[in-house]
């Protein structure tokens, strides 16, 4: 009996004891998920305190949207719970760090504290005013970041070439820095070391010394603004056969070249030539790209005709061919775009007469064909588009007489001048109650004004 009782004692006691295990377990698990921040590194902590002290806050000179994030950095807490960073959840080391538009102001140094984040995987100091200074050397000890952005923030200066040291840089935005540039050398080294580069954004950072041949190395880029860089040369049309490429600028620079002839179908979604000294024709096999939203080539030096290839590329709301030189028939096809929203072909020496009927253009708001050679009436059509809000279609030979037209309810801009269009002028036009401009200037009208 004695025996019997003492089994049952030592099953209480054993129950008792997996009893508090299983709710010592309960209480840990529920207090990780309570307080699931790890706790900052002390070093880490240390690095951007001395980093803010550097800084000032200016409330008056930025974007009304930007706020001072450092505001809310303080020692007494836990720096992983701060505005901009992120830490690492096993290890509470900052991995990312975002305090672009916050109002900062002052020189980034040479060694700045940021190189002491060791585990640093994404730095954006971007739309920050740091007062001319260069980009700090240093940056190279950040070997695990992916991902860098400068833009907008008064940097100057040679971009320093340890830079090409980070391996594993995905993205780079140095944008809208003017007064920063990039030498031949420093940036060959980039091309050839940063083969995981997919974006680079360095629109307004003078590249005058870079060559074009050098971006060839980049063979996983999927986004390339080169805008205002200064570039000058003939820039590889293989580049604009990359299989990633989705996103390309190269407006206002002095770039020659031509377009892919063949074998053009890469994933591109934007593609801005404008004002550049690229020759030749448009290729057939611009057709390919069905992805395309964007298309500007203003101000370059093609020739030929615009080959009708517009029926793929349904996605399409932008497209700009003034001031090339293109002759010819305007394509059927370019009139059943539905997304358009904008059509530019000023300045050419486009002629024939424009379509009677179109079955596009749902969408478009900004219609112009100036200066050209363009014949025959003009068609009511345009008057009846739902979102059309400019009409320019001066400085051509259109002969009329006019058409009798609906009042549509978003023309503002109307421009006709300098014709050959007879006849009365329709009543109906004193009647479009959005109409800010109307130019009918050097035409052969006649009859009364209403």
């Amino acid at each position: 009996m004695g025996k019997f009782i003492w089994l049952c004692q030592i099953r209480s006691v054993l129950f008792v004891l997996f009893f508090l295990s299983v709710v010592d377990c309960s209480l840990s698990l529920s207090s990780s998920s309570i307080n699931p921040t790890p706790s900052c590194l002390p070093e880490d902590t240390s690095a951007l305190l001395q980093f803010k002290n550097t800084m000032s806050i200016d409330d008056s000179a930025f974007f009304s949207y930007c706020y001072p994030k450092t505001n809310s950095w303080n020692e007494s807490t836990n720096c992983c719970s701060w505005e901009g960073v992120t830490c690492e959840k096993a290890t509470g080391q900052v991995i990312s760090l975002d305090l672009s538009c916050s109002k900062l102001v002052g020189s980034l140094s040479p060694n700045t504290n940021l190189v002491r984040l060791r585990g640093l995987k994404r730095l954006d100091l971007s739309l920050n005013n740091f007062s001319a200074s260069s980009i700090p050397s240093g940056l190279n000890q950040l070997v695990s970041l992916t991902h860098l952005n400068l833009s907008g923030s008064y940097l100057s200066g040679s971009v320093p070439s340890d830079i090409s040291s980070l391996s594993k840089l995905i993205s780079l935005d140095l944008s809208r820095n003017e007064r920063l540039e990039f030498d031949r050398h420093s940036f060959d080294m980039l091309t050839r070391n940063l083969s995981k580069l997919e974006n680079l954004l360095l629109r307004s950072v003078d590249m005058s010394d870079v060559a074009p041949t050098s971006f060839m190395n980049l063979t996983s880029l999927k986004c390339l603004s080169l805008g205002l860089c200064g570039l000058q040369g003939d820039f590889p049309s293989e580049i604009f056969q990359l299989g990633y490429l989705e996103y390309v600028d190269l407006s206002v620079n002095s770039l020659t070249g031509y377009l892919p002839k063949s074998n053009w179908s890469s994933p591109l979604k934007f593609f801005d030539l404008s004002s550049n000294y690229f020759r030749g024709s448009i290729p057939s096999s611009l057709g390919n790209l069905t992805k395309i939203t964007h298309l500007g080539f203003y101000s370059n030096k093609l020739e030929g005709e615009i080959p009708d290839v517009f029926g793929n590329l349904n996605k399409l709301t932008t497209l700009d061919f003034s001031f090339c030189n293109f002759s010819g028939q305007l394509p059927p096809s370019m009139f059943n775009l539905t997304q358009l929203t904008s059509l530019h072909l000023s300045s050419n020496r486009l002629q024939g007469p424009l379509p009677i009927h179109v079955t596009g253009f749902q969408n478009l708001k900004d219609f112009s064909l100036t200066d050209n050679l363009l014949t025959g009436g003009v068609p009511s059509w345009p008057f009846t588009l739902p979102s059309l809000e400019y009409l320019q279609l001066s400085n051509n030979s259109l002969t009329g007489p006019f058409n009798q037209i609906q009042k549509p309810n978003s023309i503002q801009v109307v421009d006709l001048a300098d014709n050959d269009i007879h006849g009365e002028i329709p009543s109906s036009f004193f009647g479009l109650s959005k109409l800010t401009r109307l130019d009918l200037s050097s035409n052969n009208l006649s009859g009364v004004i209403r």
